[in-house]
């Protein structure tokens, strides 16, 4: 229908942005080069680690298994940018702020820097998830079994809900298919024999953070929208924005500025999920190089034996007495705890202090950690893992420490943690290319269902705005406090929000559909990692 054919009074309907404007065709070239760039930047790294701590070259076999689990897990990261990023970039081309090429590229690169820029305090909260078993002897066929399943059955389920344009939360996949890995693991362990599974007051913890993400966005954002409608009396700010006008130049910067943020802030949670699970991959094949933080400089030894013998006293005054009468009868003791999660037990305390007085000693006589050898280096990272493990997990298991045991015991944590966590600067930088080029390939889909689909009408500049501040503010909160949440959740629910509370309408088709992914999301993740681990398990 034209303009002159309307009725008299109504507005031609509003136009939608050119989402298949082309390309110049430098940017394919462009992306070529920044993949093989960071591709070369990544095997130079590897190879560099590997010299550094005299590794002689990996058997073709292992060298081919370590490349395809990297892969997989750089596609994971690859597929999460441009599932989740689209997200980001379609309040701006919505608003008619950028034009969709520049806005995908500006996404992009914010995540590109957000990844390098990260803390690193998300990238091992996934796998405190797994079972421990699994962990610390991930470098075999069952370690392997269990990193192919989880990513590969994430990987499926972000497919599968952007082929139907649906804006799904890569960080719920993954979280599904750990949890789905751990009851995999669980239900074949043969019978008498004690299998840690789940980690449920973990995974709880992060199950939360991800289920109340889209109340916080849809509340939020509506609540900030009615904070601007009564702020700002300017009405076209709270309609669809019109692309035969320019946006205003303020609500323009305004809304680029949240765009970035919510890039930037993705890129440092999300891409350290691909992070912590390239370590576990490294641990697994090259523990000689990764398995302790080499980077330690030697100065920090005094304060960390010191630590670990505060920690030891404090172990021992709860031990009554009972401790094992070895390191390895110790090991055996704190693993079986960690499996049945009875930690708050005399024995238990004893394994623990007899645990870390080897791993102080052992440090000790090496002189520092970046100082172990090559033939000590799995054992040691795998009593601190445990040690570390175990004391995180005493206050959960029903213990009650006077404050100033408590702190002890927490910094003797950190100190382990200090030594085992690590991410070298390649992985940061092969994860941000993953992420960032994902960002700019199939964007489309869930661009138009978050610009068009969730409200009856397209988005307005109010509504991009206030969207896109509440979803980065809580995204950068939970990276401080190293919880996996999501992009897809807190942005698209802030959207619904907005529209509610503009009174512009929601499709409720869109939004029982968004509604049945969130829900479908954790069952189907679990079902297919499960099968997958348990395929895989038989394979190997």
């Amino acid at each position: 229908m034209s303009d002159t054919t309307l009725p008299s009074g109504a507005s031609p309907p509003v136009r939608g942005p050119n989402l298949h404007q082309k390309p110049h065709s430098a940017l394919p070239v462009a992306f070529l080069v920044v993949l093989a760039a960071g591709l070369g930047y990544a095997v130079h790294g590897f190879v560099t680690d590997l010299q550094r701590v005299d590794q002689p070259p990996l058997a073709t076999g292992a060298f081919l298994l370590l490349g395809l689990a990297l892969l997989i897990a750089l596609g994971f990261e690859f597929v999460n940018g441009f599932h989740d990023t689209a997200n980001a970039v379609a309040t701006v081309i919505y608003t008619h702020s950028m034009p969709p090429v520049l806005a995908v590229l500006w996404s992009g690169a914010f995540n590109f820097l957000g990844v390098l820029l990260s803390s690193g305090a998300v990238a091992y909260s996934v796998i405190t998830l797994l079972p421990v078993e699994l962990i610390l002897q991930v470098g075999s066929s069952a370690g392997y079994a269990m990193i192919f399943a989880l990513l590969i059955a994430a990987i499926i389920w972000n497919l599968g809900t952007w082929a139907l344009g649906l804006p799904n939360s890569s960080s719920h996949a993954l979280i599904g298919s750990v949890i789905g890995v751990g009851l995999a693991n669980q239900l074949m362990a043969p019978d008498g024999q004690a299998t840690s599974g789940v980690e449920w007051g973990q995974a709880f913890g992060v199950l939360q953070a991800l289920l109340f993400s889209p109340v916080m966005g849809f509340v939020l954002a509506a609540m900030l929208l009615l904070v601007l409608k009564r702020a700002v009396r300017n009405r076209r700010l709270f309609e669809p924005a019109d692309p035969s006008r320019p946006p205003p130049l303020w609500i323009r910067g305004l809304l680029i500025l949240t765009c970035t943020a919510v890039s930037f802030a993705h890129g440092g949670n999300d891409g350290q999920k691909g992070m912590g699970l390239i370590m576990l991959i490294l641990i697994g094949a090259v523990p000689t190089a990764y398995a302790l933080n080499r980077t330690m400089p030697d100065s920090t030894t005094p304060a960390f034996i010191e630590t670990t013998h505060r920690a030891e006293a404090v172990l021992r005054s709860h031990a009554d007495g009972r401790q094992p009468a070895s390191a390895e009868e110790a090991r055996r003791m704190v693993g079986d705890a960690l499996r049945t999660k009875e930690l708050n037990r005399p024995e238990v305390y004893g394994a623990l202090a007899v645990l870390s007085a080897d791993i102080a000693q052992g440090v000790q006589s090496y002189g520092a950690i970046k100082h172990v050898p090559a033939e000590a280096t799995s054992n040691m990272r795998n009593d601190m893992y445990l040690a570390a493990d175990a004391v995180r997990l005493l206050p959960k298991a029903g213990a009650s420490l006077p404050d100033d045991e408590a702190k002890t015991l927490k910094s003797y944590q950190e100190a382990l943690n200090a030594g085992t966590r690590f991410i070298p600067d390649w992985v940061k930088f092969s994860v941000a290319v993953a992420l960032g080029l994902g960002t700019m390939v199939g964007w489309r889909r869930i661009v138009v269902t978050v610009g068009e689909r969730i409200g009856k009408q397209h988005l307005a500049y109010a509504q991009g705005a206030s969207a896109e501040i509440v979803a980065a503010g809580t995204i950068g909160l939970a990276e401080i406090y190293g919880l996996p949440v999501s992009t897809t959740h807190i942005l698209s629910s802030g959207v619904a929000g907005t529209m509610a509370a503009n009174g512009s309408g929601l499709q409720w088709s869109t939004v029982r559909n968004m509604a049945m992914a969130w829900v479908l999301t954790l069952p189907a993740a679990i079902t297919l990692a499960g099968l997958l681990y348990y395929l895989l398990r038989h394979l190997f």
